[in-house]
């Protein structure tokens, strides 16, 4: 098993992170969320799981040894393979996932891309007694403020970090802020993807 890898990251892509582990670039796929702290050529650790298919290997990243934790537990339950499990990830925190499944809370899980009413409820049943109860509290998300916000910030230097020109990075922000601004839980995961996309469509 490689638990984590340690080293400059040469690269980033959508859902993609390319460590240099001893002049090995390791492709590690990666929620938005967690692509957004990477910076190109500045030092990374990751915390990995390793995914071995008949036909491929591919290797998870993780902020902390936590998230990884929570991925294997949530992949491991029917039905979910390691892209649903990294998308609950995108979507929530492990905590934010305890205190949904503590809770009881079908529409949280809904939030997830691929999970609908049916499976959220099963799925509650199946992570029951599994993922444990919550580290900590999960924070209140506070409302978007006016000037530069912590999501802008963030996603402005995550965009430019993908190789995208600070001026093209601004035009996108302010493009996803109506997003930003009608969410009650600011989700930068969802923001770069859909800063991704005006790009795409701008070029």
């Amino acid at each position: 098993m490689i638990a984590f890898v340690q080293g400059p990251v040469a690269a980033l892509s959508a859902g993609v992170a390319v460590v240099e582990v001893g002049g090995v670039g390791m492709a590690v796929q990666c929620t938005p969320t967690t692509l957004a702290a990477l910076r190109l050529g500045e030092p990374a650790r990751l915390a990995t799981s390793l995914v071995v298919r008949e036909d491929s290997l591919t290797l998870y990243g993780f902020a902390d040894d936590d998230e990884r934790a929570t991925f294997e537990v949530l992949q491991a339950a029917p039905g979910v393979g390691p892209r649903l499990a990294q998308a609950m990830l995108g979507v929530h925190s492990p905590d934010a996932l305890r205190v949904a499944v503590a809770q009881g809370d079908e529409r949280a899980l809904i939030k997830v891309p691929g999970i609908g009413k049916a499976k959220a409820a099963k799925l509650l049943l199946e992570y029951k007694d599994k993922l444990g109860a919550p580290h900590g509290s999960v924070p209140a998300q506070q409302p978007v403020a006016s000037g530069p916000a912590p999501w802008s910030e963030q996603l402005h230097a995550a965009l430019v970090g993908l190789g995208y020109a600070p001026r093209e990075a601004d035009e996108a922000v302010a493009a996803v802020t109506p997003e930003a601004e009608a969410q009650a839980r600011t989700d930068v995961g969802a923001l770069l993807k859909s800063a991704l996309r005006t790009l795409s469509r701008a070029r």
